[in-house]
């Protein structure tokens, strides 16, 4: 056993190193610019936690750069992630929990975005609640907005909510943390951005708009009502020039906070139902995956159809779902008994069930269809078999088995 009695100028405990290193070693895999795996990292697992331990807790920590990655967005660009090592992962978790343990009681009722005892779901059903209440909703977007936070703004932020100079020294030494690009180069921060793949980066991006949107509009629009998740934000407003004032605003106030808005995907849509009939070319906006407009729905106290503004998968997640089904490379390998797809697939399957299946089954039930098609034609290579007996023998294994697959579980297949 390492002996962690050492002189320390920051009160940080050994076991909040420890809790953290369980925490993110849950998570992602992929290393930073080091190329340490959690393989390498565990085979002197105690001895190199001691190590962050040590560092962290003399005020002697330091992060190497983070590791440049780029990932496909919705609208065919790239997303650029900055991947920090192992190592700096766990000092910043650690960081991280000190800060939120202390902050989080102050952030906004409306702010749903990676905090304790809040989530995506309950964000999706307050704008639906929302939408019920106001007729008309600015749906927003950030232009850059994680690569454009200011540094002098966020660090004064930091220490408006915390007094101990150590957590702002490392918030800082996060923040100017230079990036690694693939040809190897480095490539300085200049007073702005924080990296979307750093531990601690939600949680700065969110005191960021704490004190730069979310107090600013309930003190100078209080008879509006706003749903943000991270930088995703909705606002919802009574009148369509209520909502174009407010808009302008926005936009004035974003400028002073150095922001802007990604004025393509920014616009105001009218929530059209069968009480409100007013003519507007826009009747739908997309939210944390959902799309929200206008859909024939059946009455349940006469069976009549009417016009409701509801809540779907949107479009664009049922293609990327299908994407995903798409590429599952157990579909392709026949050696494989059925049970090992369905070990594979279900963990995907409950998450977009229990996610998007909360408002309106149908449309993801026509998502889930291409399981049942890719389903169908591993049984036809598998058993070589024509397709009408393949669709024979994988009604036979549903009839045996009718929760092998989560979807089969539910009905909604």
């Amino acid at each position: 056993m390492l002996n962690i009695h050492v002189d320390k100028t920051v009160p940080i405990e050994f076991r909040q190193v420890v809790r953290a290193y369980r925490k993110v070693r849950r998570g992602g895999k992929a290393a930073g610019i080091d190329g340490e795996s959690w393989t390498d990292f565990e085979k002197k697992t105690e001895k190199n936690l001691y190590v962050i331990w040590n560092r962290l807790s003399s005020g002697s920590y330091h992060p190497q750069a983070l590791r440049e990655v780029e990932i496909p967005k919705k609208d065919g660009k790239k997303r650029k992630l900055g991947i920090p090592t192992l190592r700096d992962r766990i000092a910043q978790q650690v960081v991280k929990e000190y800060m939120e343990e202390r902050i989080d009681k102050l952030f906004h009722e409306n702010s749903y975005g990676y905090r304790p005892l809040k989530s995506a779901q309950q964000a999706v059903e307050q704008v639906r609640k929302n939408s019920y209440k106001y007729d008309w909703v600015i749906d927003m977007d950030i232009q850059k907005f994680f690569d454009e936070i200011d540094h002098e703004l966020m660090l004064k932020a930091v220490s408006h909510v915390i007094e101990e100079k150590w957590v702002n020294m490392y918030v800082k030494r996060w923040l100017e943390m230079p990036v690694e690009k693939a040809d190897g180069t480095l490539e300085e921060r200049k007073g702005k951005g924080t990296p979307q793949g750093g531990v601690i980066s939600p949680l700065l991006a969110n005191l960021y708009l704490h004190f730069t949107f979310d107090l600013w509009m309930t003190r100078h629009y209080p008879e509006v009502s706003f749903v943000r998740y991270a930088d995703d934000i909705v606002v919802h407003c009574k009148s369509k020039g209520e909502a174009e004032g407010v808009l302008e605003a926005i936009k004035e106030r974003l400028k002073e906070v150095k922001l802007e808005i990604k004025k393509e995907k920014t616009r105001i849509a009218y929530c059209k139902d069968y009480r409100r009939k007013e003519a507007h070319e826009i009747v739908k906006f997309e939210f944390l995956g959902f799309s929200f407009q206008p859909r024939a729905r059946k009455s349940n106290i006469n069976d009549k159809l009417y016009t409701a503004f509801t809540a779907e998968i949107s479009q664009t997640n049922q293609k990327k779902l299908r994407g995903v089904i798409r590429e599952i490379k157990e579909f392709k390998n026949t050696t494989l008994e059925i049970t090992d797809i369905a070990d594979s697939l279900n963990s995907k399957l409950r998450g977009w069930i229990n996610y998007y299946g909360v408002y309106s089954k149908r449309s993801l039930r026509v998502t889930l269809s291409h399981v049942e098609w890719r389903l169908l034609k591993w049984v036809r290579k598998k058993y070589r078999l024509g397709w009408r007996k393949a669709a024979g023998k994988l009604a036979i294994i549903k009839e045996q088995y009718p929760k092998l697959f989560y979807h089969w579980e539910v009905g909604l297949c």
